[in-house]
């Protein structure tokens, strides 16, 4: 998928609330998106104007089918989440990643289970990158 312009990367709580319910769906006229957003709900001319701008922004574009517009994502999910998650990483906890998790884990917000599923995730990776390190590729954690 096609990425945003770096300029515009960041949406409003509207814009991504829409986006939210583009990326649900896949594509879809005005209607069905109006429709897929979660509560509360906008107007639909609410939702348009926000398809309008996301448009603009380089995050939606449409084909026409039917003499109507269809519009489909031009940035997925994972691509915006990632960029966020970085971003606030990178300001909130000095580009620290071990700083995030410390935040969640020492404050209380993680439970036993998942504390556990991370482990399970970060050891799997751990041996990943030793069977790639022992083929000789360069990797990094």
């Amino acid at each position: 998928m096609t990425r945003a312009k770096e300029t515009t990367l960041t949406l409003t709580k509207a814009e991504e609330q829409v986006m939210q319910a583009l990326w649900k769906i896949g594509e879809g006229f005005a209607g069905e998106v109006a429709a897929a957003v979660e509560e509360p709900k906008p107007a639909y001319r609410t939702v348009l104007t926000q398809i309008r701008i996301l448009e603009q922004k380089g995050f939606v574009a449409h084909r026409m089918l039917g003499g109507n517009n269809q519009y489909y994502p031009l940035v997925g999910k994972k691509d915006y989440s990632g960029r966020m998650l970085g971003s606030l990483i990178k300001n909130y906890f000095n580009a620290s990643y071990t700083s995030l998790v410390s935040f969640f884990v020492e404050g209380g917000s993680v439970s036993e289970e998942e504390l556990e599923a991370l482990g399970r995730i970060i050891e799997a990776k751990r041996r990943d990158c030793a069977a790639r390190h022992n083929n000789g590729e360069e990797v990094q954690l």
